[in-house]
């Protein structure tokens, strides 16, 4: 199941490293940039609560087949996309056969062991930060050897055919066996008042600004602001997530001694200092440096939420999957407003903007 997880940010990680020599091979403005990192979450949350609620029964082992042919189709569209709208095509395939595909997998995963949710969540997310890691290192190995972006992303759509048709061996536990889609529709919806869930996925929201936000935009400020080349961004991007590695690892030691909301509220207060800093020093070098802790303080801020979440909706994994893909609608309209606003105003101001992030993680976050 993890490897579902790692070849999932292993393509996400790649692509946000290349973006770059994406928009620059196929002409795409800020605008554009933003559409094609909005539209597809925005599709893919809207579809989200339905997939959800019918993982919750007996469809949820055709959910995920056809969810993982979905994922390497979409791999292999982007792979030779033309452009704007032929990439925006494969994205909006990408992201709905993500949720039936890595989301489904993911409540398998909680399903197994209730009492390790927080810990099964630290590993499944270490296995996305070697994938953040591996795809920058997979896109550079792809320009020395002359392959491209394109080149790398297509190897790895192939890789996913083996892992989709892997899944229909999983060991699927459902608990809610026999539910109509129409019942579970109103159960996801009436969990949707409950005050714990509502909290949660605040959290995962607003955390989100400074993981798959800021890592969407990381290598275009290194080139539109910092200055650097390709290469160089492509460096910061493996720098950042690499420390988010690092600090994925240590929070399966952390957690057996500190209980993960203590960790949330303290590595919100750190980065609350460290980001600002990171956008006012200036130098190539002190900027790697800060991002580098920038990855280590947000090392948890995915998996603790997404765990509560779980643990809020015991025995419902899919309605868990639903909720948040009704809490991601409004997080799909971030990377769009962004980019807007970077097109109007200029992508260094914008990034100021992503300092919400901590501040919404103080003020959620559950003291007790």
């Amino acid at each position: 199941m993890l490897a579902i997880e790692l070849l999932d940010e292993l393509v996400g990680g790649t692509r946000a490293a290349a973006w770059p020599l994406i928009r620059d091979d196929l002409g795409l403005t800020y605008a554009e940039v933003g559409l094609v990192l909005a539209v597809p979450g925005f599709v893919g949350s809207a579809l989200d609560p339905l997939v959800g609620v019918a993982g919750d029964t007996r469809l949820r082992r055709t959910l995920l087949l056809a969810g993982g042919l979905g994922f390497a189709l979409s791999a292999a569209l982007t792979s030779v996309s033309v452009g704007f709208w032929t990439l925006l095509a494969a994205l909006m395939i990408g992201n709905p056969a993500t949720g039936a595909f890595v989301s489904l997998v993911q409540a398998t995963l909680m399903d197994l062991e209730p009492a390790q949710r927080e810990r099964n969540m630290a590993r499944w997310t270490l296995a996305g930060s070697f994938g953040y890691v591996g795809g920058p290192v997979l896109l550079a190995g792809a320009i020395w050897l002359g392959l491209g972006w394109r080149g790398v992303i297509a190897t790895l759509a192939v890789v996913a055919l083996p892992l989709a048709f892997g899944t229909r061996s999983l060991p699927i536990h459902s608990f809610a066996e026999g539910w109509s889609l129409r019942v579970g529709v109103r159960q996801a919806l009436a969990s949707l008042r409950d005050r714990e869930v509502l909290r949660w996925l605040g959290l995962l929201g607003s955390a989100n600004l400074l993981l798959d936000v800021f890592h969407g935009y990381l290598a275009l400020y290194f080139v539109d602001v910092a200055h650097t080349d390709a290469g160089a961004a492509a460096l910061g991007v493996a720098v950042w997530t690499g420390a988010g590695l690092a600090g994925d690892w240590l929070l399966l030691w952390m957690l057996r001694r500190v209980r993960g909301r203590s960790y949330l509220r303290v590595s919100a207060l750190a980065a609350l200092a460290a980001y600002p800093t990171f956008l006012l020093v200036p130098g190539y070098g002190a900027k790697l440096g800060l991002v580098a802790l920038l990855g280590l303080l947000n090392s948890g801020w995915y998996a603790i939420p997404k765990a509560g979440l779980y643990a809020a909706l015991p025995g419902r994994s899919g309605a868990a999957v639903a909720v948040g893909g009704i809490g991601g609608l409004v997080g799909a309209c971030v990377p769009l407003g962004l980019g807007l606003v970077a097109g109007s105003i200029g992508l260094g101001a914008t990034m100021w903007l992503l300092l919400l992030a901590p501040l919404a993680l103080l003020v959620l976050a559950p003291r007790s």
